[in-house]
């Protein structure tokens, strides 16, 4: 089991952590601050400092064994790891904080387009959201407007935990039908974008993201494609 600090604290750009296990995907430890790809967001890269003064690039984070399982991927001609071993695990920051600009973002578009969502992806500085609607495509410069006049609006945004029977008993909360909340420790995360009288959006989620849509920053509605006869995907970035 690993203490998966991100979940609690996104903000956090390193931890200090004992390596406890050691395979041909990678190595685990105690704790980590590093997100692995799920969701739709990609798995954290940057480095391990050990105490003895080397450093293993990390080129990828991904789930291991377990609902609390984390594999560092380290880079090729890494120092040698063994069991045991403590250091510094730090994270690319400024990539992080990028992808949970667009994370946070992309729960804006879902709330702005009342389709279910069928698919996504958070890139770095770009993201996309795929919903299943035939005929009441939005209009890409109205969108646009839409989007940066919420990340203006500079709302807050929280997460809390809620029983996996409460989930179960909601069904609404799950908006993206091809991604399951991370379930199976009794408990599911809800992130939830705050409004005035009710939340601007309110879902599932175990990603990173912003405490305040203003830190998004502008964005732009790229292009939205046709995917299938019912399937529309909305391509969103940075406007700078």
């Amino acid at each position: 089991m690993t203490e998966l600090l991100f979940r609690e604290d996104a903000y956090l750009p390193q931890c200090q952590a004992v390596i406890t296990a050691i395979d041909e995907r990678g190595f685990q430890t105690d704790k980590t601050v590093f997100y692995p790809l799920g969701g739709g967001q990609p798995g954290d890269i940057g480095r391990l400092v050990l105490d003895s003064g080397e450093v293993v690039e990390i080129t990828d984070t991904v789930k291991g064994d377990g609902p609390d399982g984390v594999i560092h991927k380290p880079g090729a001609g890494s120092a040698a790891l063994k069991v045991g071993a403590t250091g510094r695990l730090e994270i690319d920051w400024e990539r992080r904080h990028r992808l949970m600009r667009m994370h946070t973002c992309l729960h804006l578009l879902s709330a702005l387009v009342p389709f279910p969502v069928t698919g996504g992806q958070v890139g770095d500085g770009k993201g996309r959201l795929d919903f299943d609607m035939a005929d009441s495509i939005p209009d890409k410069e109205t969108l646009t407007a839409k989007l940066n006049e919420l990340i203006q609006g500079d709302h807050k945004v929280t997460a809390r935990w809620i029983s996996d029977e409460e989930l179960l008993s909601n069904p609404e909360l799950v908006k993206t039908m091809a991604v399951k909340p991370p379930m199976g420790l009794g408990r599911v995360r809800l992130v939830e974008v705050h409004g005035v009288d009710k939340p601007l959006d309110l879902q599932a989620c175990g990603g990173t993201h912003v405490k305040q849509t203003g830190e998004i920053g502008l964005v732009t509605v790229r292009k939205i494609e046709n995917k299938g006869r019912q399937n529309r995907r909305v391509n969103i970035e940075f406007a700078a």
